[in-house]
């Protein structure tokens, strides 16, 4: 194993040390990507029938497609089933005012840690 490699895991396996963390809950939808979950982002985003229609059409279509590959870049394929869709905060009112606050504290503690 070359030296760069190995300098490159010692970075990528250590603790992340610059204090970012959000005490937010979150309303997340399960992992993966199918028509259930259109239907539940659809729903929470409070969005109109055409709305869906297109998105669930958009959806099958994308099923439909291959993933392109590159021959100069070997990368491995995207597993899209253990991504997730959908996330906000709990709830619009108390959440939305504690993430705010809690954004305001981290571009602070940002700002003070940066221009030392």
């Amino acid at each position: 194993m070359s030296t760069a490699t190995e300098t490159i895991e010692g970075f990528v396996k250590q603790e992340y040390k610059y204090g970012f963390r959000h005490r937010l809950e979150a309303d997340s939808a399960p992992p993966g990507l199918n028509e259930d979950i259109i239907r539940l982002i659809s729903k929470k985003k409070n969005e109109p029938e055409f709305m869906l229609e297109w998105r669930l059409k958009a959806f099958r279509h994308w099923q439909t497609m291959t993933e392109p590959t590159l021959e100069k870049a070997p990368l491995s394929a995207i597993d899209f089933q253990k991504i997730i869709y959908y996330s906000a905060p709990r709830s619009a009112g108390t959440g939305q005012r504690a993430w705010t606050k809690s954004i305001r504290s981290c571009s602070k503690r940002t700002r003070s840690w940066a221009f030392r």
